[in-house]
């Protein structure tokens, strides 16, 4: 049975997944995680992280093993905004511009059929 503990650290895990855009997932056909309780963390909707694909498995494995992923992902942001190599608007405009690049393609892509 899960102590309470456990349900409000899962929580707190969730909820910074979803400000990095993220969403825990049961990970994909192919992998044998019966035994081993193993989650996958994948993209949250079609707006968040527009780089990978809707079905791309960021992270594959345990709670724990993601909690030290998570600290990682948190050092890795932290740095880069020290560093000035990257902040959250700089981030955010980047991701509009992949959006903005792949609505042109799709549009590219799809024939335009006018009604007489």
């Amino acid at each position: 049975m899960t102590g309470y503990n456990e349900i409000v650290r899962l929580r707190r895990i969730e909820k910074e997944l979803d400000e990095l855009g993220l969403k825990l997932a049961q990970p994909k056909d192919g992998w044998n995680t019966a035994d081993l309780n193993y989650i996958a963390v994948v993209p949250k909707d079609t707006d968040s992280l527009p780089i990978y694909s809707r079905d791309a498995q960021l992270f594959l494995g345990s709670l724990e093993e993601l909690n030290v992923w998570l600290r990682g992902v948190e050092w890795a942001r932290q740095y880069d905004d020290l560093l000035k190599v990257s902040s959250k608007e700089k981030r955010e405009r980047k991701e509009q511009n992949v959006r903005n690049m792949q609505m042109v393609a799709l549009l590219r892509d799809e024939k335009l059929v006018l009604k007489k």
